[in-house]
């Protein structure tokens, strides 16, 4: 499951058109103490203090003064200020709740901090920090504060508020964001990640601190707040158990009273160390441990300490924390236990581990070089970044539409303006310097791609979900030029019956859809490859399918959705219809595997504004090329409507799939739990839903969908995939031949389904093949890379 997890974040380095600027400052409000333990807040606000100004606003000191004031604390070795406000301490919470929000304007006021990001880890300070005029407001949700000790009932209320404003939310691990992730649109999920350099240095320190040199040995170590997230008893027996080893423990003790600690002669307990020291004290361990107790407190912890135990060369001992187990179980050196027996089994493995050398830590530094505070940080700021420029986003952007033409000639028309059009006149507009007119029948540019902000200010598809994804550097590269992504994995569900199933079909499907227990990918294999039909030769969709999972799963999923999409049977479709949809062992739901998943942060329209705002280029939208009189007006046509068409459909007709859309806007913050449902029975006249701001990651208070119905009659969408019609077009493809004053690209242009990026790809080919075959002139540089 390791890798599930760290697919929740980017794989990749993201681009953005724009950066926030640095004299915007930023507020964290904390209940930690910023010199308490080094932690979370303290490492990413270090980092954002090398960019702006960082203040560090703590909860309230009680003071005995008759007014309430601050305290601003610049420590010794960072940017980051401190900020501890201070109130009477006989004030009511009314008072204080006043006090506080008096003291953070005069904060705002005197530092000129104005338009601040404000950056929550307790959603108690939002209630006096509501008011802020915010650049963007995060809540970094660090740990279900909820369910600790001592947690006021006010918290949950606090919390619903916060995620109400909050722009981005920020999750500490892979189970609270799963917990959480329904609630709020624009949620990310960034686990514990490690200093490698700082803790690395434990491997090659001989040094022992005073206090732990006469300790003997083996010791085992564990470092960190002692308070009820510690299994005491467990502690108490493993100690018992093994009277031979040392357990020693560094950090202070919290919410629970020292009596309460276990004692014994071979448990040792050192107090609180500096964040300095720590790499001195795991220097002489010979194991780490993390004796967690599994309660409510600890049900969505990701501890820090498990990278960085690792990353100081020590095997790590661990009670089954759901999102340790599912994050580091398939890396050496870490030992899940279920109870004491067990622990003091694996307590005896980790030094047998450790006394057999360094080979196990040759994988361990692989997984650790992806897990650093620096690429945690990075696509942090990316995202506040982002989400304050959301802030600013004008409610729609429609391309001008031009109503005349100039006198002068073009060296190129292009018929379209989505993906293929638009990509050929800005690499021949820009890279060659020449002068382009586009025009396209709709009164908009961006093609099927097109989105717009509905009449409730939610950013829609007009023409269905696209859900850009590539395995292409060059691709991804040239985009990234005209816009800013966000990281978007697709994920979708299959109505069948009462239940939502996920596809493709994978681990998980199976057993919901048959009420087994799978539990692995053998299993699963194994359970397919026993319904599977071999079908030889394999020509049609629905020998792919029943070929691969049989008749059953074949019916369930696909007969269905196939004749409603393409108004024909799989049986009389290519093969290449089905085998885009592949079928998983494991229990990976997301629909696409690529490199690059991501989604244009503004829309895609305001990628391809960004794309055609050249000034030899020229746009003509709500133009049907049949209209332009076109003597003299271009020395060359590229057209990406259907090729048919271009030629009067003098061959016949090519048959062409449609779609229509009926949009709907719902007072509700989400309708459902993935971007997009799938319908598969006959009985339901849609094929899918979707709910857009799954897609954009918008946040607002209600949700736009759109459900899909397949058309025969209407704008042509997909090419049908017959050998019919792929002999028809072939006629017409040698006629094209025989023109030279025109290239054909794109879907219906080449008669053939693409994804795209892979239009993105054929376009930018074909501006390269036109240089070489017509010696075009101008700056020849590669137009994957500018």
């Amino acid at each position: 499951m390791a890798r599930y997890s760290m697919n929740l974040q980017s794989s990749f380095t993201l681009s953005t058109i724009a950066t926030e600027p640095a004299d915007i400052p930023l507020i964290c409000f904390s209940h930690l103490r910023w010199d308490f333990v080094l932690q979370r807040p303290q490492h990413l606000m270090e980092r954002f203090s090398t960019q702006r100004r960082v203040f560090y606003f703590e909860e309230f000191i009680p003071t005995d003064h008759h007014l309430p004031y601050l305290e601003i604390h610049p420590f010794e070795n960072t940017r980051v200020k401190a900020i501890r406000p201070r109130v009477p301490h006989w004030w009511n919470e009314q008072e204080r709740e006043n006090a506080l929000r008096g003291l953070l304007n005069e904060l705002v006021e005197l530092h000129r901090a104005e338009r601040p990001i404000l950056w929550f880890y307790t959603p108690l300070m939002f209630g006096f920090a509501k008011h802020v005029d915010a650049t963007a407001v995060i809540y970094d949700c660090m740990d279900e504060l909820a369910n600790f000790k001592f947690a006021p009932a006010s918290l949950k209320d606090a919390e619903a508020a916060l995620l109400a404003r909050a722009d981005a939310v920020f999750t500490g691990g892979v189970s609270l964001y799963e917990a959480k992730k329904h609630l709020h649109d624009n949620i990310h999920a960034f686990p514990s990640s490690v200093d490698i350099n700082h803790f690395g240095t434990a491997r090659i320190i001989d040094a022992e601190p005073s206090d732990q040199a006469s300790i003997p040995r083996p010791r085992l170590g564990y470092y960190g707040v002692i308070d009820e997230r510690l299994d005491l008893d467990l502690i108490r027996m493993l100690a018992a158990a093994s009277p031979d080893k040392s357990f020693v423990f560094v950090g202070p003790v919290v919410k629970i009273l020292p009596a309460e600690l276990p004692r014994a002669a071979n448990i040792h307990y050192l107090g609180q160390k500096s964040y300095a020291d720590l790499p001195g004290y795991l220097a002489g361990w010979d194991a780490a441990l993390m004796p967690f107790a599994l309660n409510e407190a600890t049900r969505f912890i990701s501890p820090t300490k498990t990278p960085e135990y690792l990353a100081a060369g020590r095997p790590v001992v661990s009670t089954r924390i759901r999102d340790v187990e599912r994050t580091y179980a398939n890396i050496p050196g870490v030992f899940l236990v279920d109870d004491a027996d067990e622990f003091a089994k694996a307590c005896d493995g980790a030094l047998d581990l450790i006394r057999s050398g360094t080979l196990w830590r040759d994988d361990v530094d692989k997984y650790l070089a992806t897990s650093s505070w620096d690429t945690t940080f990075k696509n942090m700021s990316l995202i506040v970044e982002q989400a304050g420029a959301r802030r600013q986003m004008p409610a729609d952007r429609q391309f001008p539409r031009t109503t005349r033409l100039g006198s002068m000639a073009y060296d190129y028309l292009i018929v379209g303006a989505g993906f293929a059009g638009s990509v050929l006149a800005e690499r021949l507009a820009s890279e060659s310097d020449l002068k382009v007119l586009v025009c396209d029948r709709r009164p908009h540019i961006a093609g099927n791609a097109y989105d717009y902000h509905d009449a409730a200010g939610i950013l829609v598809h007009k023409y269905g979900p696209h859900i850009f994804h590539t395995n292409s550097d060059d691709v991804f590269s040239y985009l990234s030029r005209f816009t800013a992504w966000r990281p978007y994995e697709h994920r979708v569900l299959s109505q069948v019956g009462n239940l939502r199933l996920p596809v493709p079909i994978n681990r998980t499907t199976l057993n919901a859809l048959y009420g087994v227990d799978l539990r692995s990918e053998a299993d699963a294999a194994r359970f397919l490859s026993e319904r599977a039909r071999p079908c030889d030769p394999i020509l049609t969709s629905r020998d792919v399918v029943i070929s691969q999972i049989g008749p059953d799963l074949y019916k369930t999923f696909f007969e269905g959705y196939t004749r409603k999409q393409w108004g024909l049977d799989p049986s009389e479709l290519d093969r290449s219809v089905t085998a885009r949809v592949p079928t998983r062992a494991n229990e990976d739901d997301r629909y696409f595997l690529d490199a690059f998943q991501a989604m244009p942060l503004e829309g895609y329209t305001r990628m391809f504004q960004r794309m055609l705002d050249h000034e030899n280029i020229t746009v003509m939208v709500g133009t049907e090329f049949a209209d332009l009189d076109r003597k003299g007006l271009a020395r060359h046509t590229i057209f990406t409507g259907p090729i048919d068409e271009y030629f009067d459909h003098r061959l016949g007709s090519l048959p062409y799939r449609s779609l229509e859309f009926r949009h709907e806007t719902h007072d509700v913050r989400r309708m459902f739990p993935v971007g997009v449902i799938n319908y598969p029975s006959e009985d339901v006249p849609f094929t899918r839903v979707t709910e857009y701001k799954h897609l954009t990651g918008q946040v607002h208070p209600e949700t736009s969908i759109s459900y899909e119905y397949s058309r025969a009659d209407g704008d042509p969408y997909y090419p049908i995939p017959r050998a019919e019609n792929q002999a028809l077009y072939k006629q017409y493809e040698a006629l094209a031949r025989e023109h030279d004053d025109v290239t054909f690209v794109g879907r219906l242009g080449t008669y053939k389904y693409y994804n795209m990026d892979q239009v993105v790809g054929q376009a930018l080919a074909t501006y390269r093949r036109l240089v070489a075959k017509r010696g075009v002139t101008g700056k020849l540089a590669d137009a994957s890379g500018g």
